[in-house]
């Protein structure tokens, strides 16, 4: 089975070309390291660890059926003088059997880890873009890049927002729980008022 690709490889930010009429108007530019926002953020952390324990449920049964596979070789080459001719034809039907099994379940595995992927992707972008957008307007910045992905061969540190969104980022993720609890219990307590309510004589 192939290996998963990094959820961070897969998302990429302001990756554009500086037009020299943008750089000559005096456009303030800053980038993001978008590897450490998924690194370090408590929601990539978190859709890392989770891609990972799918990989690792999958590979753990590949490995299971791998093994039913060499013990049923071996059965055959050891037992293929003594066995029946019916008996061999039986167990090589088998094995063939098991053989397409593994290599459907392998095929369905990645599929689905990589769909398991895009989800998450699609999700972190949706939570951290607006994210980037309220950091970089409070900031003053008309551009933003990804630092490794766009071409930029150096960029100050004082034009780095990749710890500012960090922080903004995992406050959001950390607030928004209580938030909506807090509607959850408010609905629920709504709700359950008219059922205490005494009853109309």
């Amino acid at each position: 089975m192939k290996s998963l690709k990094p959820l961070c490889s897969a998302l990429v930010i302001g990756s554009f070309v500086l037009a020299p009429a943008a750089l000559a108007q005096g456009v303030k530019i800053g980038v993001i390291e978008v590897q450490r926002v998924v690194s370090d953020s408590a929601m990539g952390k978190e859709s890392l660890a989770k891609l990972q324990k799918a990989a690792s449920g999958k590979q753990e049964e590949i490995g299971k059926r791998q093994k039913e596979l060499r013990d049923l070789e071996q059965k055959i080459n050891e037992q293929n003088k003594t066995l029946s001719a019916e008996a061999l034809e039986k167990l090589q039907k088998d094995y063939q059997g098991k053989a397409v099994e593994l290599k459907r379940f392998q095929d369905d595995s990645q599929r689905e880890l990589e769909e398991a992927q895009r989800k998450e992707l699609q999700e972190f972008e949706k939570k951290v873009m607006p994210i980037i957008d309220s950091v970089a307007k409070e900031q003053g910045y008309e551009l933003i890049f990804n630092k490794f992905q766009s071409g930029l061969l150096y960029a100050a540190d004082s034009v780095d927002l990749t710890d500012a969104v960090i922080t903004r980022f995992n406050s959001q993720i950390a607030s928004a729980p209580a938030k909506t609890d807090a509607k959850g219990d408010a609905k629920a307590d709504t709700k359950a008022a008219p059922k205490t309510a005494p009853a109309k004589k």
